[in-house]
């Protein structure tokens, strides 16, 4: 076996050189900030006529709720049908669960103990993806959870609205019609 020395120039000379310059034309993969929102006192966020120039959608906040046992659901295109379907998986400091539904009037996105407390927050980053995709039904993700100084719980969830028609707007709601409380704040980013 024959050992060679390596050089950083022998090294990079197999490999294709890269123009680190941005050629004006092409846009860098980003998100731009689209609305935010500190809602009070309401228990609904609309965002409408939402662009449709974005691949995906990103809502991002934190909740504290005016009442406990919350669930935030989504509804697309103002379409209260039952047309959703969810699951989700939760972790709490004593032990795992999973849920899932069809047939629903809303996509669910965070779980059990969202507005326990009008302390602690509830947050959450809900990705909507491919949006504006009229060949395919629409689906979410969503990664949310909460502490509330020494108990608490994360949650994985994704639903599916069963239509292909493009998201032109999102509501973000409680399930139970508890408002928002002062401290709530929610954010909708667009994903190129």
């Amino acid at each position: 076996m024959s050992v060679s020395r390596f050089s950083r120039q022998s090294v990079q000379a197999g490999f294709p050189k890269q123009q680190n310059i941005w050629d004006g034309i092409t846009q860098p993969a980003a998100m731009d900030a689209l609305s935010s929102v500190l809602p009070s006192g309401v228990n609904s966020v609309t965002f409408n006529n939402l662009p449709q120039t974005y691949t995906n959608l990103q809502v991002a906040g934190s909740m504290i709720g005016s009442a406990g046992g919350s669930l935030l659901v989504a509804v697309f295109n103002n379409d209260t049908g039952n047309n959703y379907s969810w699951h989700e998986v939760q972790s709490t400091g004593s032990g795992t669960a999973a849920y899932s539904s069809t047939g629903i009037a809303y996509a669910r996105f965070y779980g059990r103990n969202v507005g326990t407390s009008t302390t602690y927050p509830t947050s959450f980053i809900l990705d909507i993806l491919d949006y504006t995709n009229t060949n395919k039904n629409k689906t979410t993700r969503c990664l949310s959870g909460m502490d509330a100084n020494g108990s608490g719980e994360v949650c994985l969830d994704s639903a599916m609205w069963a239509s292909t028609s493009a998201i032109t707007s999102v509501t973000i709601k409680t399930h139970d019609g508890a408002n928002f409380a002062a401290g709530t704040y929610i954010s909708l980013y667009g994903i190129r």
